[in-house]
């Protein structure tokens, strides 16, 4: 099938970056506006050609590692948006047109090649839990440019600690989702709620690390750099558990890879 609505999603992304980066450089009171235009664009072509893909195949486009990047690329944008628009943030902004752009840009490396499910995964559940867990990435990942952002700037910013929570917390309530739709779907496809395959165990892992940031700032008061080396050492094990354990550890999510 064409890609042509994919490599239109990534030119506008990059197009949207640079948008986002001119206004913070150089002060334009425009350049956001077109940028925020740009990306919700960026947005629409990759919802077209997921939606193609989708029909094409006949099935959910998640199977394999192109396919989920695409997704994910596209759930940040467009979590994104709602931040700029509620928030008016442009270095959130910013930061996230880029994990988007990278998403993307590595997607188009891989094989795009259409392959029909595997047995295991010939479920409705199969949607539940990808859009489950890639809305809570993408909201995580947002929450890690925040982190970013505050841990390099000297002054303290409660925007910017006040959406890096926000976004954890709405992360979490997803990646839960996705925790728990995972075990009744396994159990379903291999008689198992949870059998500690290593995508499961650093899924936990990732889980505990973000359980122990919201302990820590509710209950203890950490804020600003404090809770932010917390939030960055999440989604480093949310990368690895979607990376690292797809190309480094064997297992019943091998085919992920």
């Amino acid at each position: 099938m064409s890609s042509l609505y994919l490599n239109l999603g990534f030119g506008l992304y990059f197009l949207a970056m640079v948008l986002y980066a001119s206004g913070l450089f150089f002060a334009k009171r425009s350049a956001p506006i077109f940028a925020r235009s740009v990306t919700i664009c960026a947005i629409l072509s990759l919802s077209f050609y997921l939606g193609i893909r989708w029909h094409v195949a006949a099935r959910p486009p998640f199977s394999d590692m192109f396919e989920s990047l695409v997704v994910l690329g596209w759930a940040i944008a467009v979590v994104s948006v709602f931040i700029d628009i509620k928030y008016k943030n442009r270095i959130i902004a910013a930061g996230a047109a880029l994990m988007s752009l990278l998403a993307i840009g590595y997607a188009s490396l891989l094989d795009k090649e259409i392959s029909p499910l595997l047995p295991a995964l010939r479920s409705n559940w199969l949607t539940i839990h990808v859009l489950t867990c890639f809305i809570g990435y993408a909201a995580l990942t947002v929450s890690f440019v925040s982190s970013a952002v505050i841990l390099c700037r000297k002054k303290e910013d409660r925007s910017l600690d006040a959406i890096s929570y926000k976004m954890t917390a709405f992360g979490f309530l997803f990646l839960t989702l996705g925790i728990i739709s995972g075990a009744v779907w396994a159990n379903s496809a291999w008689g198992t709620y949870w059998s500690w395959d290593p995508k499961e165990a650093w899924s936990l892992i990732t889980w505990f690390v973000y359980a122990i940031y919201l302990h820590v700032r509710l209950r203890i008061g950490w804020k600003g750099k404090s809770a932010a080396w917390v939030s960055i050492i999440g989604f480093l094990a949310m990368v690895f558990t979607y990376f690292g354990v797809n190309y480094l550890l064997k297992g019943l999510h091998s085919y992920g890879s």
